[in-house]
């Protein structure tokens, strides 16, 4: 089994990548996505958001980071994509999933799913840009109202030259709404000979398997279910080694990675956005661990940094840079 680390704007950023990936479990991450208009993008705008890029493609621990692209023009698709794959990333992802409102008003993520002979030119574009040996691989939903272009989308894919699929298992209605639909995953499976990489809802190890066996895929995205129980992988790693155990991280092991992505926060973040990443990342963490309802409560309203982190930590918080 493969295990990804799902692409989540504005929460699974290199900084949170960065902690959850020490844990174990994680066999490959997928950027934020990378959003591409009608320009060429520098190189400073791929190493913001993918900083892993400067380390190998990989982050602290190891784990490949495979930046993620999207938009709906594919000559200019391609021509970024050229330009990222000189960064030398551990592969090239495009987006045709996002749901949002705002990204498929402009014609990108979900809403090209309408489009199958377009998805194919994006994909096939982007293939002929970069090299041979470098993945390019595609995220997409099971269509936009319902489903019946789904295996249309998946071959279209597949045939421009997406050497694997990531599919989350609802539609663009459905947003993310439970439930995800991963028996309706099965017959893209069927249609393409390509791995497929099945994603939605999967929160703990018995959702996983039920994923498995409903959708037919043996690889796995953790989106939220990750962020959530972070020893959710690790979990995943250990079920399958025939080591099962409830959680493979329990809240006191937990505590020196939030102190570490305290410190990483303070490091890397406008002040403005700190306290807000940490209150972002207990609210999920609350789905798994009670312990984390209590540090949640402690510094919801709290703003000052000093403070949030004497709370947390129990001791004054290490002087963080302004």
């Amino acid at each position: 089994m493969t295990v990804l680390l799902a692409p989540m704007e504005g929460l699974m950023d290199a900084t949170l990548r960065e902690v959850l990936t020490r844990i174990g479990g994680v066999d490959r991450c997928v950027s934020e996505f990378i959003r591409v208009s009608d320009s060429l993008l520098p190189d400073r705008v791929f190493l913001r958001l993918v900083p892993e890029l400067l380390q190998r493609g990989c982050t602290a621990t190891g784990v490949p980071v495979r930046p993620q692209l999207l938009g709906s023009d594919p000559v200019c698709l391609a021509e970024n994509a050229a330009r990222l794959a000189a960064l030398s990333p551990a592969g090239i992802d495009l987006n045709f999933g996002c749901p949002a409102k705002v990204v498929n008003r402009h014609g990108g993520g979900a809403a090209l799913l309408a489009e199958p002979e377009l998805l194919h030119r994006i994909v096939s574009a982007v293939r002929r840009a970069v090299p041979a040996d470098l993945p390019v691989s595609a995220k997409m939903r099971l269509g936009l109202e319902d489903d019946h272009l789904a295996v249309d989308c998946a071959r279209a894919l597949v045939d421009g030259g997406a050497a694997e699929l990531v599919v989350h298992a609802r539609t663009k209605a459905q947003g993310y709404r439970p439930p995800a639909y991963w028996d309706r995953i099965r017959p893209l499976r069927e249609a393409v000979r390509v791995p497929i990489v099945a994603n939605g809802e999967i929160w703990t190890v018995a959702d996983a398997v039920r994923c498995r066996a409903e959708s037919g895929c043996e690889d796995l995205m953790l989106g939220r279910g990750a962020v959530a129980d972070p020893g959710l992988p690790l979990a995943l790693a250990l079920h399958d080694a025939d080591q099962p155990g409830a959680s493979a991280l329990d809240w006191a092991a937990l505590q020196p990675l939030l102190r570490l992505f305290w410190q990483l926060v303070g490091e890397r973040m406008e002040h403005r956005h700190r306290a807000g990443r940490l209150k972002q990342w207990l609210y999920l963490l609350r789905r798994r661990h009670p312990e984390a309802q209590d540090a949640y409560d402690r510094i919801r309203t709290v703003t000052d940094l000093t403070e949030i982190g004497r709370l947390m930590f129990e001791s004054p918080a290490a002087p963080l840079a302004c």
